[in-house]
């Protein structure tokens, strides 16, 4: 009798191991050019659980300020000082290509909120320990060129960032126009901190297009378009889901009215049809981030940061109870659960990971947004 207490008692602190707590590393841009997508990135966090299952999480926060080299430094101290379990960022695709190699040398995983195929793509050792929430470029661009010739576009302008994200971009998009039809007459660039595009403007009307499409994000994204519309451009004007949050029409005000942006379907969560695969998980955040925070400035970036956590909830939930969070035991399990997520619902739709995907969702998965009356609206 004495002995089967025992082995009961020992079977007990096995099933409720005592070091259940996991620490997640946060890193976005709350301050600098790319704010307006950390801030909002940063209050969806604040809504995350504490308790997922079995486990306490701890959120470390830091801001990398926009910048490549703070968002390197950033992560080094996550892994290195504080021993990370998964890593949640960053903001924007040239922050986090610099977290890559520091994510891939530690073993810890890494959810980006960057859109740039790029950070996954091509598949390699550091690369297969990198996720990512917002829609792949290639899926956007594809969207964005189906609209351009369902609206007769044949000549198409383009301005983009000049850094990973512009240029990610720029080459998805060639590759959606070739066999298509539609010419691309112009390609100029801009970097974030720009104070003036007009010269760039002035060569992309000069090449007459019908169309312009805008690489950019955050509030940076309105000087081309608003420089566009001061020197008389008439035609619609695209840009990309780095745009949808309520700041980008604040900032813009009567000149970005009629934009279109192929984009992620939270921001538009009221509108999506009943039985659109995000309508139920984008309401429900909608919800959450509603008692915390105004519904009107959900975002694309709080979607993105909360897809996220749903993927690591999901893969926590499946992940050995043997195995002790701070390990790289813990960590590669993590990993390998990620991966292998299989028709998870998300704000955005759904994900199905695999070795050779880690972004998840369909190529038809972006809708088409527009701006009407000073908000974001589901394109008709």
């Amino acid at each position: 009798m004495k002995h089967s207490i025992i082995a009961g008692l020992l079977s007990l602190v096995v099933a409720a191991p005592v070091w259940a707590q996991v620490k997640i590393g946060v890193v976005l841009s709350t301050t600098g050019p790319a704010a307006s997508l950390g801030i909002p990135e940063r209050d969806a966090v604040s809504l995350m659980p504490t308790k997922v299952g079995d486990y306490d999480v701890e959120y470390l926060f830091l801001d990398d300020a926009s910048d490549t080299t703070a968002a390197r430094r950033n992560v080094e101290r996550l892994v290195t000082e504080e021993k990370v379990d998964a890593i949640i960022g960053a903001s924007t695709s040239p922050n986090s290509i610099a977290m890559i190699e520091v994510a891939g040398r530690s073993k810890t995983p890494m959810v980006s909120l960057g859109a740039a195929l790029s950070i996954i793509s091509p598949m390699d050792d550091n690369r297969r320990w990198v996720f990512k929430t917002p829609y792949n470029d290639s899926a956007t661009a594809g969207a964005t060129v189906k609209a351009l010739l369902e609206s007769g576009v044949k000549r198409i302008g383009f301005i983009g960032f000049n850094d990973a994200y512009g240029e990610s971009w720029l080459t998805e998009l060639r590759k959606a126009v070739e066999p298509a039809g539609p010419e691309l007459v112009a390609v100029e660039r801009f970097h974030r901190t720009d104070t003036s595009v007009t010269a760039q403007v002035l060569k992309v009307m000069t090449a007459k297009p019908d169309a312009v499409v805008v690489v950019a994000s955050g509030t940076p994204a309105v000087l081309p378009q608003a420089t566009l519309r001061e020197r008389g451009f008439k035609g619609d004007i695209y840009q990309t889901s780095g745009v949808t949050n309520a700041d980008f029409i604040r900032v813009g005000g009567e000149a970005v009215e009629g934009t279109l942006a192929a984009a992620a379907s939270v921001t538009v969560a009221e509108e999506l049809p009943e039985d659109h695969p995000a309508k139920k998980p984008a309401m429900a955040f909608l919800e959450r981030w509603g008692t915390k925070f105004d519904k009107d400035q959900l975002s694309a970036f709080s979607g993105y940061a909360w897809d996220a956590y749903l993927l690591l909830e999901d893969a926590l939930s499946r992940v050995d109870s043997s195995l002790k969070p701070g390990t790289e035991a813990f960590r590669s399990a993590l990993r390998d659960n990620i991966e292998s997520t299989k028709n998870l619902p998300t704000t955005n739709g759904i994900v199905n990971m695999s070795p050779a995907d880690h972004n998840g969702y369909s190529d038809d998965a972006p809708v088409m947004i527009t701006v009407k009356d000073g908000r974001w609206r589901l394109a008709k």
